[in-house]
């Protein structure tokens, strides 16, 4: 039986959401880092827009900070650099640094238009996010002390 991983979607309408939003379940074969056709293209539009040779893999990272603990870094690279692990999905070639792979393992990259247009990172991993969705903590980890708050006033 193949690994599975489990996606929270948080339940509700508007406005800010906090940690203890309900949330919806549901399990999906688990990848590192899949990507929506939706993002996809915006990707592929993005990456025409740049010099050549200069974006020829999306980079996806997990770094320390913002105000839950983790934030995600999210561009383009010339290209793997080794321990690197490498997916394609729908044509693009994602890349995950070996520090970032546990905490990313199961996500998925989506493309959302309207208002607040931008991408969208469902990570099964995350056991608790700030409101303005930036930044989040996973089971082992914690917000540094004395972290700033988000500023969306959920917490």
């Amino acid at each position: 039986m193949p690994a599975t991983a489990v996606t929270r979607r948080r339940l509700g309408t508007g406005g800010a959401r906090c940690y203890d939003d309900p949330v919806a379940t549901t399990e999906r074969p688990l990848s590192i880092v899949t990507l929506t056709a939706s993002a996809a293209a915006k990707i592929k539009q993005l990456q025409a827009e740049e010099p050549a040779g200069e974006a020829e893999v999306l980079r996806l990272a997990v770094q320390g900070g913002g105000c839950s603990g983790f934030q995600y870094a999210l561009g383009f690279d010339r290209g793997p650099q080794e321990g690197d692990s490498e997916v394609d999905s729908h044509g693009i070639t994602v890349v995950v640094d070996p520090w970032s792979s546990p905490y990313l393992a199961g996500t998925e990259i989506d493309w959302v238009d309207g208002l607040q247009a931008g991408f969208a990172i469902n990570n099964p991993n995350v056991s608790a996010a700030c409101g303005c969705g930036h930044s989040f903590q996973v089971e082992e980890g914690e917000a540094p002390e004395g972290a700033p708050p988000c500023g969306t006033g959920c917490h």
